[in-house]
């Protein structure tokens, strides 16, 4: 293991906050070379984008990869392997790397691939970081539990039977070897007091339960946690059980492994594309109207807005919408406004493209 180099898998659900948590952990990298594996559910790379805007010497740009043919936990021999020998063979100076996992990624499988012959000798997983949106979970949208909700979340019969996102949720916690309760400052004292006492009870003995702003915690915290996570994968309890668990996983057979993979068919996602915004307030208005009217998970892309040089980010999770100038447009590249949308399978995506581009 001496030789092994650390890896940490961020994992979490749809716009809970890993991207920030990790462009702040980067940038506070301190001497670390770290290379940084994004996979993304869509079409558009907004997170990778993001940050490889970061321009920090801890991680450059030709050390930060995106997968985006699909989640990771379901392209492990085609996607993940591969991507990941090369990048040892590349570079051999890294100290650690990251993998933030796409909002839909169950870690297990992931897990189970650091076990593959080509790899298992090369890294290790350091630990499972979940990053959960504490405002969303104490709301009761992102529950894993009637438990985790207040009183009268607990009579609404819709949450007596688990739904596909409560179901990913809990695996998300339960493989966990630190849970960050993101976006902290959102939430009452003793509202974050009852998610830390409701997430410690949900997840593994020995678990640490932190809370944040904006993904603000120390590096030293996060990182080094040596937990060599692939080699307890069975006391790291799956909802999605696959009939794994008569496989042997020391050895790797790529028609063995079709079975790690889990069912998206209950999300979509689409890419609308703009033109220039000639009011970026009056198009949030519209974004926050649409995610009320339909059953929209997560909103994030780039604007154009007309006038201004700079290329503005926006995100948006339930009713809230963050925007920011993040970078100047390239000369070669085009200026125009792209949004992804992420929800739930059954979205109208034609009355939500015409109500964007109005």
């Amino acid at each position: 293991m001496l030789n092994k180099i650390p890896t940490t898998v961020i994992t979490g659900f749809l716009g809970a906050g890993k991207t920030t948590l990790i462009k702040h952990l980067i940038n506070n990298a301190g001497d670390r070379k770290i290379a940084l594996i994004i996979n993304e559910f869509g079409d558009l790379g907004v997170d990778g984008d993001i940050l490889k805007g970061c321009n920090d010497e801890a991680c450059n740009q030709e050390d930060i990869i995106e997968l985006s043919n699909g989640c990771i936990c379901c392209t492990v021999a085609d996607d993940f392997i591969p991507t990941i020998e090369k990048l040892l063979d590349r570079n051999k100076q890294l100290d650690h790397i990251l993998i933030e996992t796409s909002g839909l990624a169950l870690p297990q499988p992931l897990l189970r691939a650091f076990k593959w012959p080509e790899i298992q000798t090369r890294v290790t997983v350091d630990g499972v970081i979940t990053v959960v949106d504490g405002k969303a979970v104490t709301e009761g949208r992102f529950a894993n539990s009637i438990e985790a909700v207040d009183n009268q979340r607990k009579l609404d019969e819709n949450l007596d039977h688990e739904t596909p996102l409560s179901e990913l949720f809990e695996d998300q916690i339960t493989c966990a070897d630190m849970i960050v309760i993101n976006k902290s400052d959102l939430l009452t004292s003793s509202q974050i007091d009852d998610l830390l006492n409701q997430l410690k009870k949900d997840s593994r003995e020995g678990v640490q339960v932190l809370k944040s702003e904006m993904g603000m915690l120390p590096t030293d915290v996060l990182l080094g946690q040596q937990a060599v996570a692939e080699e307890d994968i069975e006391q790291r309890h799956e909802v999605h059980h696959h009939h794994h668990e008569d496989h042997d996983h020391d050895h790797h057979d790529h028609e063995d492994h079709d079975h790690d993979h889990h069912d998206h068919d209950d999300f979509q996602s689409f890419v609308i594309s703009i033109g220039e915004i000639d009011n970026p307030k009056e198009f949030c208005k519209s974004v926050s109207e649409v995610i009320n009217k339909h059953d929209i998970l997560r909103l994030k892309g780039f604007m154009a807005v007309n006038g201004k040089p700079l290329r503005m980010t926006i995100q948006a999770v339930g009713p809230r919408i963050e925007t920011y100038f993040d970078r100047m447009f390239q000369k070669t590249e085009k200026r125009e406004t792209k949004i992804v949308v992420i929800g739930q399978k059954g979205l109208d995506q034609v009355a939500i493209e015409e109500a964007l581009k109005v």
